[in-house]
């Protein structure tokens, strides 16, 4: 007796309705994990790459070319099997032989991190170029200290100016996640493969995971566009 497409992605025990809720939770969640690590890095890089030493935007320079040129999906390879090699090496070191393999999550996660906060760096130095640099000195010369004048203007200004490519950023790093499926993580675009290669019904949960990525891709965008408003509407009275 065929099985319905109700049933299939029922929560019933021919259904793979939980399965595929969990690993759209995965993404989520990997995805957040990564754009956030990736907000530290981009920080960080962009500081590099304002700082006046020539050294210290050097490296800023190569993290940049180096993750944005990379294809992403080699960026994940690389910090898995690579990360596996070192933890394997050093475990037998001390004396546990073996192969050892990193966490899938973790590595996904951090090779996201990784690639995202190559963009943001870019997005974090274009926006703190646009600062208005009047607003800075009358700060300044009102006496506030630079982690006050970093609290209270730079940090929120910047944020501003930058939102709408961290928008762009985030977007990309929900779809990367897709990549995280060659190193066993069960996230969203692996369960359905599962789901399709158990029922023979690859169109329908292919197409649900489509559905699925834009769900979760317009909803956290619409997130985003808010507080882009959010933001230029207090800079803005």
């Amino acid at each position: 007796m065929t099985t319905s497409f109700i049933e299939l992605l029922g929560f019933g025990p021919q259904g793979w309705g939980l399965p595929l809720l969990k690993a759209g939770g995965m993404t989520l969640t990997a995805a957040i994990c990564g754009f956030f690590l990736g907000s530290i890095l981009g920080v960080g890089g962009a500081s590099l790459k304002l700082a006046r030493s020539r050294f210290l935007r050097t490296i800023g320079q190569f993290y940049t070319t180096v993750f944005r040129g990379v294809p992403e999906i080699l960026v994940v390879y690389l910090f898995y099997f690579g990360g596996s090699v070192v933890l394997s090496k050093a475990m037998n070191v001390g004396g546990f032989p073996g192969f050892y393999s990193l966490p899938s999550f973790a590595t996904g996660a951090i090779a996201i991190g990784v690639v995202s906060g190559a963009y943001q760096t870019e997005a974090y130095r274009s926006a703190y170029i646009r600062l208005d640099r009047g607003q800075i000195e009358a700060g300044a010369s009102c006496g506030m200290s630079r982690l006050l004048l970093l609290r209270r203007i730079i940090a929120p200004q910047t944020l501003r100016f930058a939102l709408p490519a961290l928008g762009n950023v985030w977007q990309s790093a929900l779809k990367e996640t897709s990549l995280l499926s060659v190193i066993g993580l069960s996230e969203l675009l692996r369960q359905a493969g599962t789901a399709a290669g158990s029922t023979r019904q690859p169109l329908l949960f292919y197409g649900v995971a489509a559905l699925m990525f834009l769900i979760i891709g317009r909803s956290t965008g619409i997130v985003l566009m808010r507080m882009e408003r959010r933001l230029a509407k207090a800079w803005s009275r």
